[in-house]
């Protein structure tokens, strides 16, 4: 008797050591929707994947990785799955991302990234960078106003700047709006040229490399994936164009004020490293923003064009 009872105690032990274990050992789900697939959004993905494993492991977290293809209604159906899946965390990489998860979830938490304004992605008036709600993120602004004045600094000679960007991308129309004004302020004329997809962009750029002495592109994602469209209409006809990121800069401008997407996407995971394991609550993280700006140029259509940059500009590739 002693010796079964010896048995059945040591069994029972070691089924609480495995429940103990199994305890212990969270793996978190966490989805992420990618808007379409470009060079700033890849970054800004890869640091945020990267955070999260850095702190958690790669064995404490599964990540659901989809991306949208650049269509807004697809970002909806990518978020009513990770819903339905009951993730523990969603990262909507870039404004359609973002606005189709607040749309599709008021509980699971959700961290924007690759978003330029989050007042104008979310409708808020008067934003003061604290959404208060189940919304956090990063902020790609750059600053707009030093934008602009690159015009007066490399292109001294331009009066007509024509300003490109995608009219479904509310935060396009924000930066094209802000640097508008920081250009008339400078002395410049300027007209928006606006198209709803990829199908009008090339009308769109040849209207406006005809017009314009020089363009400027916001952080657009429509743009990004579309740079050679822009590029081979511009390029010969020798108009130069201001970039708002550096992706868009290397397939098409000769200069921006960027950040790193990748720091930025990073900066996003260690946010979600403190909303997973409770350390923060993110009703109460305000918005963060990129620490540095880097002034970048692209050395072979700056050659091309015959326009020189300062020794404070930093070859892109470099």
């Amino acid at each position: 008797m002693k010796k079964l009872l010896s048995v059945l105690l040591a069994a029972t032990m070691c089924l609480g050591l495995v429940a103990c274990g199994n305890s212990s050992e969270t793996k978190y789900k966490v989805g992420i929707c990618q808007l379409v697939q470009h060079d700033a959004l890849d970054a800004a993905t890869e640091g945020f994947q990267a955070a999260i494993v850095d702190e958690l492991g790669e064995d404490a977290v599964e990540f659901d990785l989809q991306n949208a293809q650049g269509d807004s209604a697809t970002c909806s159906t990518i978020v009513n799955g990770f819903v339905s899946n009951d993730v523990d965390l969603i990262m909507a990489n870039a404004t359609p991302a973002l606005q189709a998860a607040q749309a599709g979830t008021n509980e699971i938490p959700i961290l924007g990234t690759s978003v330029t304004e989050y007042g104008v992605a979310l409708g808020i008036e008067d934003f003061n960078g604290l959404v208060g709600t189940n919304i956090s993120g990063t902020s790609d602004l750059a600053p707009l106003d030093q934008q602009a004045a690159m015009f007066k600094e490399l292109l001294p000679d331009a009066k007509n700047i024509g300003l490109i960007y995608c009219t479904a991308e509310a935060n396009s129309q924000y930066q094209v709006d802000t640097v508008q004004a920081e250009l008339e302020k400078l002395g410049y004329t300027c007209k928006q040229y606006g198209f709803a997809d990829s199908n009008d962009l090339s009308s769109v750029a040849t209207t406006a490399a005809d017009e314009s002495d020089a363009i400027y592109v916001p952080t657009d994602n429509t743009v990004a994936a579309n740079t050679s469209i822009i590029d081979n209409i511009c390029r010969p006809a020798g108009v130069p164009i201001i970039a708002g990121e550096e992706g868009i800069c290397e397939g098409c401008g000769i200069a921006t004020l960027s950040i790193s997407y990748y720091d930025l996407g990073y900066a996003t995971g260690k946010m979600a490293v403190k909303i997973l394991k409770g350390e923060e609550k993110i009703e109460e993280m305000p918005i963060e923003y990129a620490p540095q700006f880097t002034k970048k140029y692209n050395a072979a259509i700056c050659e091309e064009l015959n326009i020189t940059v300062s020794d404070e500009y930093e070859a892109i590739g470099e």
